[in-house]
C-alpha cells in the first residue's frame, strides 16, 4: 500500500483523473481534430501498455444531483454545456502522486480547453480513521451476515 503525506491519509497507489471541458473540439478544423484524436488515443494506448490504465470511460452529459435527508432534493445536472462538467475518468496506477500530475500533464488536449483533475485514491474512507469504534460496531451486523456466507463459498 502506498503511504503518501497526504495529509497523512494512506492512499492505494491509483489517482482518479477526472477530464473536464466536454466540448473542447469546438471550432477545430477537421485534420487539426483529427491530429488530436490521433495524439490523444497514442496518449491512451501509451498509458495502457504501460500498465497504467486501471480503468476509464466517458461519462454521459446528463445525470441527476442528490442531496439532502434521505435525498429530499434531487437536481438536473451536472450541465454539460458546464466548463466544470466531468466528461470523462481515468483510474490511473502510479508510483506517486508526482508522476500523476506529470501524466496528467501529458494530455494532449490540454491546449484545448480540456482540464484534468488529479486526485489520491485513498485506502479507506477518512471517516473510518476518525471514528474507528463507530465505524466497527456499524460493521458488526453486516460481518454477522456475511461470516456464514463465506463458510459457504469456501
Amino acid at each position: 500500500m502506498h503511504n503518501q503525506n497526504m495529509n497523512a491519509q494512506a492512499t492505494t497507489g491509483e489517482y482518479m483523473l477526472l477530464f473536464r471541458g466536454p466540448h473542447w473540439d469546438r471550432g477545430l478544423g477537421g485534420e487539426e481534430l483529427q491530429q488530436v484524436m490521433d495524439n490523444v488515443m497514442a496518449w491512451f494506448e501509451g498509458l495502457n501498455q504501460r500498465g497504467k490504465i486501471k480503468a476509464s470511460q466517458p461519462l454521459a452529459p446528463q445525470g441527476r444531483i442528490i442531496s439532502g435527508t434521505n435525498g429530499r432534493f434531487v437536481l438536473d445536472g451536472p450541465f454539460a454545456e458546464s466548463k466544470e462538467a466531468v466528461g470523462g475518468y481515468l483510474l490511473l496506477r502510479a508510483d506517486d502522486f508526482s508522476e500523476a500530475v506529470e501524466i496528467a500533464r501529458s494530455m494532449p488536449a490540454l491546449r484545448y480547453g480540456v482540464t484534468v483533475e488529479v486526485r489520491p485514491v485513498l485506502a479507506q474512507c477518512p471517516i473510518f480513521e476518525r471514528h474507528p469504534d463507530i465505524v466497527r460496531r456499524a460493521r458488526e451486523p453486516v460481518d454477522r451476515v456475511m461470516e456464514p456466507l463465506a463458510e459457504i463459498a469456501a
